[in-house]
């Protein structure tokens, strides 16, 4: 038997200050895709749209990828969320981003979609230690 504790027994950490700027800049790195794929997703409507959201997907799985965690593709979706809620608003004048066609409802429930797959698929942070086979 072993006296190593499972990670959910183990108490949280407070993470280092790197990893909370890593977490900042992937933030802020979803709020730019989010803007520059509402813009392109309406300039080329097919192409656009799909060129936006494999963005964010490369965004997300690649924070994943490099945070080590699921928490690498959750800052830069709720930067691309934050971004794209705030471009849905229309002003004072009657200006807007988003048109009210289906190429944008594809952008906002397509792009919602991405990040809970790419939030689930993104690896969950795995305790270091030798590989062991169960039942040996």
């Amino acid at each position: 038997m072993s006296d190593r504790t499972s990670m959910l027994a183990q108490p949280l950490q407070r993470p280092s200050a790197g990893r909370v700027a890593a977490y900042l800049g992937l933030f802020v790195l979803g709020a730019v895709v989010g803007l520059a794929g509402a813009l392109v997703q309406g300039g080329w409507f097919p192409g656009g749209l799909l060129l936006a959201l494999l963005g964010e997907a490369g965004l997300l799985l690649g924070g994943a990828r490099a945070a080590a965690g699921r928490a690498g593709a959750v800052a830069p979706a709720g930067g691309w969320m934050l971004a794209v809620i705030f471009l849905t608003t229309s002003r004072p004048e009657g200006d807007f981003v988003f048109a009210a066609g289906s190429g944008s409802y594809l952008f906002l429930l397509g792009g919602m979609a991405v990040a809970v797959i790419c939030a689930t698929l993104g690896q969950g942070r795995q305790p270091g230690g030798d590989a062991a086979r169960l039942g040996k």
